[in-house]
């Protein structure tokens, strides 16, 4: 291998974790997407399908795509995936609530 070579790159896949701080600080690791978000709901496409995060006042407080990690704050109401099988179901659902 010569200098001008780069070594190949061993990307390892980022572990889906969820971390709730006293019911309103969030943190979630291993997202791939934020499909849409507004103040009471959140969906993120995770390691582990889509979650859908309910609440009141929620906010996004932090977005870091290369390490896939999101935070969030406000009242944590409810967590809930949504399987492989009804993902796209899901996306035609936010779809048309955030038109």
């Amino acid at each position: 291998m010569n200098h001008y070579e780069q070594p190949p790159i061993n990307r390892t896949e980022v572990n889906h974790t969820v971390k709730i701080d006293n019911r309103k600080d969030l943190e979630i690791t291993g997202v791939k997407e934020v499909d849409s978000f507004d103040n009471e709901e959140f969906l993120l496409e995770t390691q582990m399908g889509y979650l859908i995060i309910r609440g009141q006042n929620l906010q996004l407080k932090n977005l870091d795509v290369h390490e896939g990690l999101v935070t969030i704050q406000g009242k944590v109401y409810e967590l809930s995936y949504v399987d492989e099988h009804y993902q796209e179901k899901a996306k035609g659902f936010f779809s048309k609530l955030f038109k």
